[in-house]
């Protein structure tokens, strides 16, 4: 589950959409959801979209895990921080919770915002 966890935040930071699209097509299940606060998508293109949008929104950001993954059975939970590309505090940090189907793919995401900007 740890590299899964690692897989997924490295799509998140992809810039070649093109390679962030193969990435998410071999990592999520085809009719998987995204669900956090301020998205409810599914499936792959659901995926990709909120994915280019949230870097559309933070250029010259990326998600970087913090701590550890805690995982069981076919379930992680982990925080992430938005975080700019040249170092410094996070300017979001949330907690995810993937699931994964008996493939090892992602059959779901289900995100919490903990820190969000201007807040």
């Amino acid at each position: 589950m740890n590299e899964l966890v690692t897989r997924y935040l490295a799509t998140w930071n992809e810039p070649d959409a093109e390679k962030r699209r193969a990435e998410i097509e071999e990592l999520w299940a085809a009719d998987a959801p995204y669900i956090d606060p301020l998205a409810a998508v599914e499936g792959h293109d659901g995926v990709a979209a909120v994915i280019s949008a949230a870097r559309d929104q933070f250029p010259g950001f990326r998600f970087k895990l913090l701590g550890d993954p805690d995982s069981h059975h076919n379930v992680a939970r982990f925080r992430w921080g938005l975080v700019p590309e040249s170092g410094g505090e996070p300017v979001a940090i949330g907690f995810d919770v993937a699931v994964t189907d008996d493939d090892g793919r992602l059959k779901g995401v289900y995100g919490f915002l903990d820190l969000v900007p201007g807040s």
